[in-house]
């Protein structure tokens, strides 16, 4: 795990992308978007049906790796509705498992609006610790905010080849301590240029806006944004 330190708590990024807050013994996960080939495949986008089994796998090493006794997902848990119902035996058995071990806690997103979460508890929003953990970051947020919605990746150039990772996008300076939006978790999760208008503006005011990546066991910071002097 990769030391990561934001609104003046301690976390680490942990492999494939979770957060891992240890004072809180809490594992935050963004945008699992469990059964999405599923979904896909209902309108004849023939995908292997296995990403709910390989998100939850990741989701279970994460726990493993972290040693967390609590873990909250930040919306958009379902790629739909009726995501829950889809669930073929082994990843229902899986889910149900990680639910008992752990104390889990599904925050909604815009994917889940109506669907039923299975095991653990459901709620729109909350405040830990005096940090707001939410699905989609809200511009002018005072308090520090975890957030996801936007499956942030990292796009560089390097020796002319195109390359894309999974980032976390942290906000600093502006009127509070900090926010941060998660990259996206599950597995058949797409991304959006981090650098994107939509999330710089979503983390407005801000002075200073960074993508921020494990690499090598390091953390890499990229700068995306700067307020104007």
């Amino acid at each position: 795990m990769v030391p990561l330190s934001f609104a003046g708590e301690e976390f680490a990024l942990t492999s494939h992308n979770a957060l891992y807050w240890p004072r809180e013994r809490a594992l935050l996960v963004a945008d699992l978007h469990l059964e999405k080939a599923s979904f896909y495949a209902r309108s004849g986008q023939m995908l292997p049906p296995y990403d709910s089994r390989e998100t939850l796998e990741r989701v279970a090493l994460a726990i493993r790796e972290s040693g967390a006794r609590r873990v909250f997902t930040l919306g958009d848990n379902f790629h739909d509705a009726d995501g829950a119902a889809r669930l073929e035996p082994h990843a229902a058995g899986m889910l149900a498992a990680l639910t008992r071990v752990v104390d889990w806690v599904w925050i909604t997103g815009n994917h889940d609006v109506k669907g039923a979460a299975t095991g653990g508890e459901r709620v729109e929003e909350l405040e830990l610790a005096g940090m707001v953990l939410r699905h989609e970051a809200r511009r002018g947020e005072t308090r520090p905010e975890l957030s996801g919605h936007f499956h942030p990746r990292l796009q560089l150039r390097v020796r002319d080849r195109p390359i894309r990772r999974p980032c976390a996008v942290l906000a600093t300076g502006g009127s509070g301590p900090g926010r941060m939006i998660l990259p996206a978790f599950g597995a058949l999760t797409g991304g959006m240029n981090a650098a994107d208008p939509a999330i710089l503006a979503a983390l407005q005011p801000a002075s200073a806006i960074d993508a921020v990546l494990a690499a090598r066991g390091r953390l890499a910071t990229f700068p995306l944004w700067r307020a104007a002097a």
